[in-house]
């Protein structure tokens, strides 16, 4: 098998006998075949966030968001091998038949690493949270997992959004995000780094926006980054973003100018059309010489061999199709929704006993949604499981399921021709009528997601509160009294209000996969304990007001690394079912020893927690900011000890000019979450402390 400059070598030589009209004809992302040279067609646009999106039949993972809820990179890297298997044998399939449509290649644009420095940002969901450190641990082991450990890719990921790129959404296309030396190098860029330095990553997309002055698919600055670092993959632009080059940010004047621009800075393949429409002109005219095609085409050549897609072959050719949707696919995408589900709030009334349980009722707008379980980005389950059927099946034979839908997911009512609220009647007689109330609200791709002009939430959020039919809803449905348990099925931080003060418990289930209700009824029941922590803050709506405002790029403020207040729900908090506290913790070279008891009486996983701050530096974030962590099994009643490593430089801190210094005092805490007030208030257990 070829390696990278084996590759290359076959790249040059083949892209030297194209006519430079056809090696311009390949820089688009659907490249034509060329007959002659042997050459197939091939479309570089697939999708693979959580899971083979858009192509049929693939296994579902839970959300990204979902996915960095579980702190747990091996799963991770896991779930990408899941997402290169299923993607190259639906390939094989495809190839077989002829078919080289869109979203049938092995070049996945995921994952999305870009920081989700505000709550408001409605494309949040498809990161890893708000965290530099989180982000780049999980980006790095999904890339791993996609691309495999051999010379010949198993598919090719890329690191998206390249760089500083977290909304507005409805400015996406003319605005400038400014950046610091100290914000680029402590926050929007280390994830990109690590996925290009260590783990290879095969592409890099560009930013629809500018950033500090120049469109991120033919920024200088950042072009720049990717040189110093040692990127050899391809680079390629959002879609239709080079379009907004004379569109949107005005730097050129036409399509021939904006193609020029682009292949110029290194912009190998435009999803879009101005490469397909005008980059021969561009040529012709002398803006482009066509060595710069060339070499452009060569790159994505490279790409090409290295998936062993260009006639020679490799292991990979023989993946079946039966690996789609197997068993043990799902069993990953159902373990990943176990470990992600955030236990926010429980006053004892989880988990439910259910041989005690005579009626449940099921009520709210996602308790029977599939879209619910999807999240944007989504690939197409044969079998779906919701909140509701997953109580029903868990409860057949025991105990009796009332339902109702309560109310629209945003609208004032359900039936056109009804009066508002025409579901809250229905809603209040099954929880006057049942043991216990599961109460399921939340948002969906529909309220949440990327620039849609049919979104009624206008993509990002206003507030952190859920639609007002909502608030409603479980307004009346408290106020019956009951046990009740709200299912928050988001992918985003949101505020219940006193919705959320009221109600006994509060679980998090993001939108967790295609047989998520499955594990919120396992979770509800006491089948197994929730485990995960929040990947974000969990402000309080009226918090908003008090941050910057959402177009300013700069940290203050933002994320708990920056954040002076009190938050609703802290980064890095998750309550489980058993009652784990860490009762030692000691330094060693580059490790942390960690013990951990489980005082309760029920088994489950945690997720032991490092934060560092810098005593005496100016140059540290205000809060103690995460530096390594792990998922760990702790047996009810036991101690468990486990070894942290601890990796060189995470102890400096990026000073004004955005270099990586040591400075101040390096304090080590080591706990379940964050070393902040509101953690030890909400758990009742405080962090130990290791002054080096």
């Amino acid at each position: 098998m070829l390696n990278r400059e084996e590759a290359r070598k076959k790249a040059r030589a083949l892209v030297a006998q194209m006519t430079i009209e056809e090696a311009c004809e390949q820089l688009s992302f659907q490249s034509p075949a060329i007959p002659r040279l042997g050459v197939p067609e091939y479309n570089w646009w697939n999708e693979a966030l959580h899971g083979v999106a858009r192509a049929g039949a693939a296994t579902m993972y839970p959300q990204a968001i979902g996915l960095a809820a579980t702190f747990d990179p091996e799963l991770i890297k896991q779930l990408g091998d899941v997402s290169a298997t299923e993607g190259r044998a639906k390939y094989n399939a495809a190839s077989r038949h002829g078919d080289r449509d869109i979203y049938k290649g092995l070049t996945f644009w995921s994952p999305n690493i870009n920081i989700f420095r505000d709550p408001r940002w409605g494309r949040g969901q498809e990161t890893f949270g708000e965290d530099p450190v989180l982000t780049e641990k999980m980006g790095c082991a999904y890339v791993r997992g996609l691309q495999g450990d051999g010379d010949v890719l198993k598919a090719s990921a890329c690191a998206k959004h390249f760089a500083v790129h977290s909304g507005p959404e409805k400015l996406r296309h003319e605005f400038n995000a400014v950046a610091s030396k100290k914000d680029m190098a402590e926050t929007y860029l280390p994830a990109f780094e690590a996925l290009v330095k260590d783990a290879h990553v095969e592409s890099v997309m560009g930013a629809y926006n500018r950033t500090n002055g120049q469109p991120c698919c033919a920024s200088t600055e950042l072009m720049g980054y990717l040189k110093e670092w040692g990127f050899e993959g391809h680079f390629v632009s959002d879609c239709w973003a080079i379009k907004d080059f004379h569109e949107g940010h005005h730097v050129t004047e036409n399509e021939v100018q904006s193609a020029a621009l682009a292949v110029n800075r290194g912009c190998d393949v435009n999803c879009g059309c101005t490469y397909s429409n005008k980059l021969a002109a561009a040529v012709q005219m002398g803006l482009v010489e066509p060595e710069t095609v060339r070499r452009a085409a060569e790159h994505l050549f490279t790409t090409r061999y290295l998936l062993g897609v260009m006639g020679e072959g490799s292991e990979f050719d023989r993946i079946p199709y039966d690996v789609v949707e197997c068993e043990e696919h799902l069993e990953k995408a159902r373990q990943a929704a176990r470990e992600g589900m955030v236990l926010l709030k429980n006053n004892g009334m989880l988990p439910l006993d259910e041989t005690k349980l005579k009626t449940v009722g099921v009520i709210g707008p996602n308790a029977d949604s599939r879209r619910a379980l999807m999240g944007n980005y989504h690939g197409t389950a044969s079998r779906y499981i919701t909140v509701q059927e997953g109580i029903q099946d868990a409860l057949a034979g025991k105990a009796r399921v009332l339902c109702s839908v309560g109310s629209h997911l945003y609208l004032d009512k359900t039936e056109d021709l009804a009066k508002p609220d025409d579901r809250i009647s229905e809603a209040v007689t099954v929880a006057e009528n049942s043991d216990a109330v599961v109460l399921v609200v939340g948002l969906d791709e529909t309220l949440e997601g990327e620039e849609d002009p049919n979104n009624p939430y206008d993509d990002d959020k206003g507030n952190i509160k859920l639609p007002a039919c909502q608030q409603r809803l479980m307004d009346a449905v408290l106020a019956v009294g009951k046990p009740t348990v709200i299912v928050l099925m988001v992918g985003s931080a949101i505020d219940l209000g006193e919705a959320g003060e009221k109600a006994d418990a509060v679980l998090l289930s993001w939108y967790p996969g295609a047989q998520g209700g499955r594990i919120v009824a396992d979770i509800l029941l006491g089948r197994l304990s929730p485990s995960g922590k929040l990947p974000v803050t969990f402000y309080y709506n009226e918090q908003l007001a008090q941050m910057p405002d959402f177009k300013d790029y700069a940290m203050r403020g933002r994320t708990y690394r920056y954040f002076e207040n009190r938050p609703l729900y802290p980064f890095g908090y998750g309550l489980t079912y058993g009652d784990v506290s860490v009762v030692k913790a000691a330094a060693k070279e580059n490790a942390v020893t960690v013990t951990l008891k489980n005082a309760g009486k029920m088994d489950t996983q945690e997720v032991a927690q490092v934060y560092c701050q810098n005593e005496g530096s100016d140059s540290a974030p205000l809060n103690p900011r995460l530096i390594a962590f792990k998922r760990v099994s702790v047996p009810a009643g036991q101690e468990i000890t486990v070894e942290i490593p601890l990796e060189p430089g995470r102890f400096q801190v990026v000073n004004e000019k955005g270099e990586r210094v040591s400075e101040g005092r390096a304090v080590l805490y080591v706990g379940l979450g964050q070393p902040d007030a509101r953690t030890a208030e909400l758990t009742g257990h405080t962090s130990v402390k290791i002054e080096l």
